[in-house]
């Protein structure tokens, strides 16, 4: 048993060696041994409930399959040379262990065709619970924590990265703690998608011994079977729309990575990382880098490689299995895992790094209220358009004047562009204020921001 393949009945001649190493895919697909043990536990199941199987082979097959989960737990299992796969290796190692006589009824009726997606999907469900969801949730959960406790500090908000109107620091952290829990309901939304079972369709035209379909999707956690055998074998969609998920995923981290590198610059001064996730210079003592941001921008471009690369693999392959779709794996590990660590490495950031209060609010410049400005005339009803072209006259002269700020302009030069301010608009030129004002839904008011920070919360 141990040097057939699985499909070598029909060939006479010897596998190139490298063809062999070509098609092999154990190297990397046995990341699904447990799925793989666990898919054939129930199958098995059905097959008894066939009558295909006796009670007394299917404990020695659960005994078998029990036996090779602790090889594999243990970091024990030896794996052949002709093991092509996860499913060549448990089949050939059970055989090894209860006879081939009673190991070759396991594969009755199923294909690796609908076995391989079937074990892909059940590995890709649990990342998801197990792995994924736990630790975006962690992640948001810090952001908003973080965000209620330093709800005071304001700093520059930004557009076009040029210093735009003031905001709360609070506000930022909620506005990516937002991207991330959109992230988390998309993926919440991919899991029932993809929790369906293909498992009974065969190679391609359905089982030929009429197995209990929706017994086998119940017993592995499924939510119910994939209608058509030809799609049940041959459907990547799935891993396709958990790569875009990653990929979109990544670009929220990305550009969180990039606001939180140019804040770290002694230029902007706003926030330090933490030694744990900074490094130095080989040349120049005085450097300390932010090279987990760095990488968290880097990877992103990795995780969307993953994704078109597949794209690339499928779009061209006619209907049901083809070999092709054997390029899923890779690129899909490497995006959980790429994934995975970038989420917790974040998490680690953001729960670490030190916020310079003092550097944030001096960064803060009274040309940064001049629609404030354009906002006090709008009160006593004066169009905004008009307000809007009256506080950048203010602004032009106050620069042609070389001042700090418009607000060192004084009421005399205020009413000689506009007869209509009053002693009262210097009250305008107040941060807090500033951001005070703006307490509808989603603005930078306390209030707001706090609802907001709230409302993430109660999402997960």
């Amino acid at each position: 048993m141990s040097s057939q393949k699985l499909w070598g009945g029909r060939f006479t001649g010897e596998t190139d060696p490298l063809m062999h190493l070509y098609n092999a895919s154990l190297p990397y697909d046995y990341k699904m041994y447990k799925a793989d043990l666990e898919g054939t536990k129930v199958y098995t199941q059905g097959l008894e409930k066939l009558g295909l199987l006796t009670e007394v082979e299917l404990s020695k097959i659960h005994d078998g399959l029990d036996a090779i989960k602790k090889e594999w737990d243990s970091d024990s299992f030896v794996r052949h040379p002709n093991d092509e796969d996860i499913h060549t290796a448990n089949e050939r190692r059970l055989g090894e262990l209860i006879g081939t006589d009673i190991s070759g009824k396991v594969h009755t009726g199923r294909s690796r065709n609908d076995q391989c997606v079937t074990d892909l999907r059940i590995y890709c469900r649990d990342i998801i619970q197990d792995k994924l969801l736990p630790s975006l949730k962690s992640l948001i959960q810090v952001l908003v924590k973080r965000g209620e406790g330093e709800i005071g500090i304001l700093m520059p908000g930004y557009t076009h990265l040029q210093r735009a109107q003031p905001i709360r620091w609070s506000h930022w952290l909620s506005s990516y703690a937002t991207y991330f829990t959109e992230d988390y309901k998309r993926l919440k939304q991919l899991l029932d998608r993809l929790n369906v079972s293909p498992l009974g369709a065969g190679a391609l035209a359905g089982h030929p011994y009429g197995i209990d379909r929706e017994f086998l999707a119940n017993g592995l956690g499924f939510n119910g079977v994939i209608g058509n055998s030809l799609v049940a074998v041959s459907d990547r969609d799935f891993v396709v729309e958990l790569l875009f998920w990653g990929t979109l995923f990544m670009n929220h981290i990305s550009r969180f990575a990039e606001d939180l590198i140019i804040y770290s610059t002694a230029e902007f001064g706003f926030i330090t990382l933490s030694d744990a996730y900074s490094t130095g210079s080989s040349l120049m003592p005085q450097k300390k880098n932010s090279d987990s941001l760095e990488l968290l921008r880097g990877k992103s471009g990795r995780v969307f490689g993953n994704l078109s690369g597949l794209l690339m693999s499928l779009k061209g392959i006619p209907s049901t299995y083809n070999k092709d779709m054997q390029e899923d794996k890779e690129p899909l590990f490497d995006c959980l895992t790429t994934v995975e660590h970038s989420i917790l490495i974040a998490t680690g950031v953001v729960s670490t790094l030190n916020v310079h209060k003092e550097k944030m609010e001096k960064a803060l410049t009274m040309d940064m209220l001049a629609t404030d400005l354009a906002d006090y005339l709008v009160r006593k009803g004066v169009p905004f358009r008009t307000t809007h072209h009256i506080s950048g006259e203010c602004v032009a002269l106050a620069e042609k004047l070389n001042l700090s700020g418009i607000d060192k302009l004084t009421l005399a030069q205020f009413q000689e562009i506009d007869p209509r301010f009053e002693q009262d608009l210097f009250e305008t030129f107040n941060f807090e204020q500033s951001v005070e004002r703006r307490d509808a839904i989603g603005g930078t008011a306390k209030k707001a921001v706090l609802a907001q920070l709230q409302s993430l919360q109660s999402q997960l």
